[in-house]
């Protein structure tokens, strides 16, 4: 007999068949990109620390062999809940910006006036042979983010869908998570987390 295990669900971003087929392209694209190459991009993205130890998970019995199947996992596309703090940074083989504190809502403004403008833009300017990455958020794509960009002749590298695995940055953040949250004390105010996550950068 299989034993039931106590498990957390896995949550899956949605992908639906014409992800799957830009994904698809951008890997031909890429496959023969050289570690030269993706050394000068600068991956870049957002991310949400909670300010309590509630992590909005669901916990679900199931046997050993049943951890991947549909009724143990969770599918979403968004954050739900909770107080919570939003930071912004970038990375590369070689450098990283400054952690970056979001305060309002990361739309297409908020995206280029407080983060491209103030950081994106001169580290590229003093990089000039850098690309900047980006995921495909529509604060991103938006028509005034491209002209922006395109404006300051900033390179920007096309992303697969829906493929956050791709970013490096995201092991940062999977790292950040559990060193914020093993505090003795946890910070349960916004300022708090801002210098406890810029702490664990430095």
């Amino acid at each position: 007999d299989t034993k039931e295990t106590f498990l957390l669900t896995l949550k899956n971003t949605s992908v639906h068949a014409h992800h799957q087929q830009q994904r698809r392209l951008w890997a031909q694209t890429h496959h023969r990109w050289t570690r030269l190459d993706w050394q000068k991009v600068l991956f870049t993205d957002d991310s949400r620390f909670c300010l309590t130890r509630r992590d909005g998970r669901i916990r679900v019995y199931c046997r050993s062999n049943e951890r991947y199947t549909e009724a143990c996992n969770l599918e979403r596309d968004r954050f739900g809940g909770g107080g919570s703090v939003t930071v912004w940074g970038g990375v590369s083989q070689h450098h990283r910006t400054e952690l970056v504190v979001i305060a309002n809502n990361l739309n297409a403004v908020c995206y280029r006036e407080d983060i491209l403008l103030p950081h994106v833009v001169p580290f590229l300017q003093a990089h000039p042979d850098m690309t900047l990455q980006h995921d495909n958020a529509t604060s991103h794509t938006a028509r005034s983010v491209r002209d922006f960009l395109q404006d300051r002749n900033v390179s920007v590298l096309l992303w697969s869908a829906k493929s956050p695995a791709l970013n490096p940055i995201e092991h940062i953040w999977d790292l950040l998570n559990p060193r914020v949250r093993a505090r003795s004390i946890p910070p349960q105010k916004c300022p708090g987390t801002c210098r406890c996550l810029r702490g664990r950068v430095g």
